[in-house]
Parts: C-alpha cells; structure tokens; sequence
C-alpha cells in the first residue's frame, strides 16, 4: 500500500478545493483530528468505507481515490487475478460490477434498483472486495512457509 502518499494526497485534494480541515470533516462526517492524522501519516491509510466518505465530500471518483489509497493498485500489481473453475457455468462467471454498470432492470428483495441504488452498492461491494483482497494478502504474507 502507498501509504505515505496518501496523506498528502488527500491535503491537496482538500487544499484545491479551498477547504479547512474542519469543513472536510463535517462534510465527510468524519472527526477533524481523524483527517489530519490522516493527512500528517499519523494514521496511514483509512478504510474503503471512510475513502468513500472523503470522496464524496470532495467530489471526486472513489476509484480515483481507492487506487491513490493502495487498496486497487496493491491487488493488480501482485497479479491477484482468479482463474474460473472449469465447471463454473454462465451464472457462475457473470461478473456483479457490470451487472451493476449495465441498463438492464435488477430488483433487491423485489424492489427495482435505480441507477444511484445501482452505483451505491457497486462502489460499496467495490471496497468490500479491495479490503477482503488486502487482508487476504497480509494473511497469506503472515503464515509461515509450511514447505520448509
């Protein structure tokens, strides 16, 4: 993870758009003293949940935000790519991001989703997966090497 350079990162996203830090906080619903230990690396990289938080305060993509943080960028450098399992049938391989993306009709528990709804849960779902990605990484970096 990119971790020193978020900070900053984040303190010239904020200082471009002419905010304090307390303004950024109430706006993003997070404490002041988080973004500045934030911002300072005291903190080190915050979780998707409050990236989706800033980036929003900020107006900027939570992807954009994401790949600055390490979260994308750490998975994708590491050749984290999943092979399908040769039984997996269309069902099996449809791919949630694009079902999302995509204009056709979905329904939650019956309830059709409008195009927010869709985005909401994508960039959700889309922090979820980042952080099970980078905590599944540290685990496997974690366990000792049994071959030896």
């Amino acid at each position: 993870m990119v971790e020193h350079a978020f900070g900053p990162y984040l303190k010239q996203l904020r200082e471009q758009q002419s905010y304090s830090i307390n303004q950024l906080a109430e706006a993003a619903g997070i404490s002041n003293s988080q973004i500045s230990r934030i911002e300072n690396g005291v903190r080190g990289v915050p979780k998707p949940a409050t990236i989706r938080k800033l980036a929003d305060a900020l107006s900027v993509p939570y992807a954009d935000m994401m790949k600055q943080a390490g979260y994308i960028e750490a998975a994708n450098a590491a050749g984290d790519t999943q092979d399908i399992p040769e039984w997996a049938t269309y069902k099996d391989r449809r791919d949630f991001k694009k079902m999302l993306e995509d204009d056709d009709d979905l329904m939650f528990d019956g309830i059709p989703l409008d195009d927010e709804d869709k985005k909401r849960i994508k960039d959700v779902l889309t922090g979820l997966f980042w952080e099970a990605k980078q905590m599944n990484k540290r685990k496997k970096n974690d366990e000792p090497d049994s071959r030896q």
